[in-house]
C-alpha cells in the first residue's frame, strides 16, 4: 500500500507541472506576432507535449510494432514452431524408426574346446564365464563393423556338446531404422562374422581365433527371426522349458494338454554328449490351418532358427511318427489356440547309427534280404548315410531291389533333393512315387552308398534285394516295365496299368472289336457305356460281379462289377445301391445360352453354366483356377502353391458362382492348403492340390454354386463325351490382357500314346487334352482349373482332369497338359470325407 500512495504523489507533481506549461503558452501566444510556420510549429509542440502517453498493454504493443522489435518477433516464432514440428517428427516417425529392431539367431562351433556339464546350466558360473566370453568376442566383430551403430547386443542362449567343441546358440539384436535395413540383411550379418573367422585362419583348416576363441567358420549359422521368436525364447516366456536325457535308450515321457492352449511353448531337448535324440509322436490333435494357428516345429538346434528346421506337422496326428535330430539337441516348438488340443509322446537318447553292410543275394528270384534307409522307420535326417555290398552267388546274376514307394533315376543337372545315390561310381537321384519299381543292378558285386540330401526329415524307405538273370531279366512269358517291374505278356495292352507307368498299355495298336466267336469283346469296349457290337453283347451283364481291377467300379461293400460309368448314370447297378450315393453334383442348371461371341480359343460362357468353376485370388489377384468338391472343399493343382509363400493359405480368396471378375456370389477365406505328398515340381507329377474353405458357402447359392463330380478309378472317356476346359486364363499365349468373363473351349481326349509321342515324359497321372490346331487350349491363369466331361447331352459332368502344364498355349500339335484325376480319387476322399 506504502508503495501504491507514494505513485499517486509523483503523478500529481507531474500533473501541476504540466498545468504550469500549459498557462506560459497561452501568454505567450498573447503578446507574439506569429507567422504561418511559427505558428504551425507552436501547435506541434503543444500537441507533443499535452499528448498522454499509453499505458499497460497498448503501451507494450506500441513498443513491440517497433521495426527491430518485429523482426526479433518474427525470428522467435519461426523458432518455437520448427522446435514443435521437429518434436512431434522425433516422437511418432524417427523415434518410431530408431525403435524398430532386427533379430538374428545363429549358431557356431568352438573347436578343441571341452564341453563340461555346468554348460547345460544357464544359471552356473562356469556357463556365465564362457557365455560373457563369447558375447564380449562377437561383440566386438560388429562394434568394429560396417553396422558399429545399428548393432546393440549379443545373448548367449545355450551351449550344448559338439564334435571335440562347443556348439554355441545365441542372439543378436540390431536397433534399425527402416531407411537402413539393408545394412542388416541376414546375409550381411553373416558374412561380416566369417570374413573375420576368414581373416585369422590357420594352417588351412577351417578353424580361425578370435580373440583366442577357436571357431570353425563352416558351422556357422545366422537367420533372420522375428520378435516374437525372440521374445518367446527368452527367460520369463509363457511356456520355455528344458528337458534332459541322460541314460540311452530310455524314453522320456512328453505330455502337452490343451491347459498350454492359446500360448507358444518352446520345450529344449538335450541328450548325452555323443548321442542323438530320436523324438516319438504318438498323438497330436489339433485344428488343421497349414500351421497358421496350430502347429509343432521341430528344429535341429536350440533356437527356433529356419535353417534348422527338421519337420513340420500341421495336421493332427494319431499314428506313431519318429524324427532324429543330427546332433544331441533339438527344440519342439508348439503353437496351439485355446482348444481341447493335446500332445503325446517321448524322446530318447540313442547312439549314431553306423549304417554298412554286406549282403550274399541267394541264386533264384526270391527275395534274400531287405535293406532300410538310416533310421528306419524313423524320418529321414537331413545329414545321414548308409553303404551296402552285395555279393551274388555268380558272374551271370545281378542285383534287384525292389522298392515300395521309391524310384532310382540318373542324376542330371539338378540336385537331388530326395537322397543321392552312388552305385559303382555312377549318381542316381531318388525321388517318392505312390508304387513300386525295381532297381537292377548289372554287377555281381556291386556297391550301393546312399546319402541323405533333403533339408528336412523326409519320408523312408525299403527294399526287398534279390538276384536276377542279367542276360534275361524277367522270365520268357513276362514283359519288363520301365518301372523294372515284370508283367505277363498277356496282360499287354489289356487297358490296366500293371507297369504303373502304363509303359504295357503305350504304343498299342487299337484292339479290333470282334464281336463274333466265343471270345468276349476286348476289355477296352466292355461295359463301357456304347454299344460297340450290332448285337449288344458287350453291353450285357454290365451289374454281375467280378474280381476287381482299376477299370472295373467298385460298390462301398466291396465288389466290384464289370460296368466302367457307374457312378451317378441314374442306375442302381450295385447291389447295396452305392453307386447313385452321392450324386448331388455335376447337373448345372438349365441357362439360356445366347449366341456367344467368339473370342480366340473359346467362348464366353454364361452364368451358372459351369457353377463348379471357382477363381483362386492370391493378395487381391487372380492366379489359378479350381472347382468345387464341396460344401468347404476345392481342388486345384499343386504348381500353384509350390513357392513358400504361395503356400501361405492367409493370402488366398476363392471367388465362387462368378461369372465376370469381381461378381462373385460368395467370396471364401482359404483355411489350408493340402498339397500331394509326392508332388514333383520339375516334372509336375502329382499335380494336384485340395483346398478348405474356412466357411462353407452357403446352400441358397445353388444351383449358381455346386460341386461337381468325382470319377471312380474306372472312368472311362470315349469319343461320345463332350469335354470342356474354362477359365479367366490368358486368350492367346501372346495376350496381355486377362478375359473378365470365364471362357469355356471344348477340346478331345488324346490317347496316352499320342500324348506320350508328343510329349515324351508324360507319367500316368497325366492326360493330354486339345485340338490339332491348337486353337482351343488352356493357357496361363487357368492352372487348376477344371477339365469337365459330360457322358450325354443331359447326363452328369464329372471332373477328368485339372489344367496343368503344356509347351506354350494354342500352338498345333501340342495340347494342353492335364493331371488326371480318376488316379487320385482315394487320394481326395481320404482328405475330404
Amino acid at each position: 500500500m506504502g508503495t501504491e500512495r507514494e505513485d499517486n504523489q509523483q503523478a500529481s507533481a507531474v500533473d501541476d507541472g504540466a498545468a504550469q506549461q500549459d498557462a506560459a503558452s497561452i501568454a505567450d501566444v498573447s503578446v507574439e506576432v506569429a507567422t504561418v510556420d511559427h505558428t504551425l510549429q507552436k501547435l506541434y509542440r503543444k500537441y507533443r507535449k499535452t499528448r498522454r502517453k499509453p499505458k499497460g498493454l497498448k503501451r507494450l504493443w506500441a513498443h513491440l510494432l517497433n521495426v527491430p522489435h518485429l523482426a526479433l518477433i518474427i525470428a522467435a516464432v519461426v523458432f518455437v514452431v520448427v522446435v514443435i514440428v521437429w518434436s512431434l517428427l522425433w516422437v511418432f516417425i524417427f523415434r518410431r524408426e530408431s525403435n524398430s529392431g532386427a533379430y538374428f539367431a545363429g549358431m557356431f562351433r568352438l573347436a578343441n574346446v571341452e564341453f563340461i556339464p555346468e554348460y547345460r546350466q544357464a544359471e552356473s558360473h562356469e556357463f556365465v564365464y564362457m557365455a560373457n566370453k563369447i558375447q564380449h568376442v562377437v561383440s566386438n566383430v560388429y562394434k568394429m563393423s560396417s553396422v558399429a551403430r545399428l548393432y546393440k547386443q549379443t545373448v548367449i542362449s545355450d551351449l550344448s556338446n559338439s564334435d571335440s567343441g562347443i556348439l554355441v546358440h545365441f542372439w543378436m539384436v540390431f536397433v534399425v531404422p527402416r531407411l537402413k535395413s539393408p545394412a542388416v540383411c541376414e546375409e550381411c550379418v553373416g558374412v561380416i562374422f566369417r570374413d573375420s573367422v576368414h581373416t585369422s585362419l590357420r594352417n588351412r583348416t577351417s578353424v580361425g581365433y578370435l580373440l583366442g576363441l577357436p571357431v570353425d567358420i563352416d558351422s556357422i549359422l545366422i537367420n533372420a527371426v522375428q520378435r516374437s521368436d525372440y521374445t518367446s525364447n527368452t527367460a520369463g516366456s509363457q511356456c520355455v522349458d528344458k528337458m534332459y536325457a541322460n541314460l540311452p535308450g530310455v524314453k522320456v515321457p512328453l505330455n502337452i494338454f490343451s491347459s498350454w492352449g492359446g500360448v507358444s511353448c518352446h520345450v529344449k531337448l538335450t541328450a548325452v554328449p555323443g548321442s542323438l535324440i530320436r523324438l516319438t509322436v504318438n498323438l497330436f490333435l489339433i485344428e488343421p490351418s497349414d500351421c497358421v494357428n496350430d502347429a509343432l516345429t521341430v528344429y535341429d538346434a536350440l533356437l527356433p532358427m529356419r535353417g534348422r528346421i527338421l519337420h513340420r506337422l500341421c495336421e493332427p496326428v494319431s499314428g506313431s511318427i519318429s524324427l532324429v535330430s543330427t546332433s544331441n539337441v533339438m527344440l519342439l516348438s508348439f503353437r496351439m489356440t485355446k482348444g481341447n488340443k493335446t500332445f503325446r509322446g517321448n524322446f530318447e537318447a540313442i547312439a549314431a547309427e553306423i549304417c554298412m553292410s554286406q549282403i550274399e543275394t541267394q541264386s533264384g528270384s526270391g527275395i534274400s534280404a531287405q535293406i532300410y534307409s538310416p533310421f528306419y522307420p524313423s524320418l529321414l535326417p537331413p545329414q545321414c548315410s548308409c553303404t551296402w555290398r552285395f555279393e551274388t552267388s555268380n558272374s551271370a546274376l545281378g542285383v534287384a531291389l525292389q522298392f515300395q514307394n521309391y524310384v532310382l533315376k540318373p542324376k542330371g543337372m539338378k540336385a537331388c533333393d530326395h537322397g543321392w545315390w552312388k552305385v559303382n561310381e555312377v549318381i542316381f537321384c531318388g525321388s517318392y512315387v505312390g508304387h513300386s519299381t525295381v532297381f537292377r543292378i548289372y554287377d555281381r558285386s556291386p556297391e550301393v552308398e546312399f546319402r541323405c540330401s533333403s533339408r528336412h526329415a523326409a519320408l523312408p524307405f525299403q527294399a526287398s534285394c534279390s538276384s536276377y538273370n542279367i542276360s534275361q531279366p524277367c522270365a520268357e512269358n513276362h514283359f519288363l516295365c520301365s518301372t523294372g517291374l515284370c508283367v505277363e505278356k498277356k496282360r499287354r495292352c489289356d487297358g490296366l496299368d500293371d507297369c504303373q507307368d502304363e509303359s504295357d498299355e503305350v504304343f498299342c495298336s487299337r484292339p479290333t472289336m470282334k464281336c463274333g466267336g466265343n471270345r468276349p469283346p476286348h476289355p477296352l469296349f466292355v461295359c463301357n457305356g456304347e454299344t460297340d457290337c450290332t448285337d449288344g453283347r458287350d453291353e450285357i451283364n454290365c451289374t454281375q460281379e467280378t474280381t476287381c481291377s482299376a477299370i472295373r467300379y467298385q460298390c462301398r461293400s466291396g465288389s466290384c462289377i464289370l460296368k466302367k460309368n457307374a457312378k451317378c448314370d441314374g442306375v442302381h447297378d450295385c447291389e447295396d445301391r452305392s453307386d447313385e450315393m452321392d450324386c448331388a453334383c455335376g447337373l448345372p442348371p438349365t441357362v439360356k445360352k445366347d449366341g456367344p461371341e467368339r473370342i480366340v480359343g473359346g467362348v464366353n460362357s454364361v452364368e451358372g453354366e459351369w457353377p463348379w468353376q471357382a477363381s483362386l485370388h492370391f493378395s487381391g489377384n487372380m492366379y489359378c483356377g479350381a472347382s468345387v468338391l464341396s460344401s468347404d472343399w476345392l481342388i486345384s493343382a499343386a504348381h500353384c502353391f509350390s513357392k513358400e509363400r504361395l503356400s501361405d493359405p492367409r493370402y488366398w480368396t476363392a471367388h465362387l458362382g462368378m461369372l465376370t471378375q469381381g461378381s462373385a456370389k460368395h467370396v471364401a477365406e482359404i483355411q489350408r492348403i493340402v498339397v500331394h505328398e509326392y508332388y514333383n515340381a520339375y516334372t509336375f507329377d502329382y499335380d494336384i492340390a485340395l483346398l478348405q474353405l474356412k466357411k462353407p458357402w452357403p446352400t441358397s447359392l445353388g444351383p449358381l454354386v455346386q460341386p461337381v463330380c468325382l470319377p471312380p478309378t474306372s472312368h472311362t472317356v470315349t469319343d461320345s463325351h463332350r469335354c470342356w476346359v474354362t477359365g479367366w486364363g490368358y486368350r492367346s499365349e501372346e495376350d496381355k490382357v486377362l478375359p473378365s468373363v470365364l471362357q469355356k473351349a471344348e477340346v478331345s481326349i488324346l490317347s496316352q500314346s499320342d500324348c506320350k509321342k508328343r510329349y515324351g515324359p508324360v507319367s500316368p497321372r497325366m492326360l493330354c487334352a486339345g485340338v490339332p490346331s491348337g486353337e482351343r487350349d488352356a493357357c496361363r491363369g487357368d492352372s487348376g482349373g477344371p477339365l469337365s466331361c459330360q457322358s450325354s447331352d443331359r447326363g452328369r459332368w464329372f471332373l477328368i482332369g485339372i489344367v496343368s502344364w503344356g509347351a506354350g498355349c494354342g500352338r498345333p500339335n501340342l495340347p494342353g497338359v492335364y493331371t488326371r484325376v480318376n488316379k487320385f480319387t482315394s487320394w481326395i476322399y481320404n482328405h475330404i470325407s
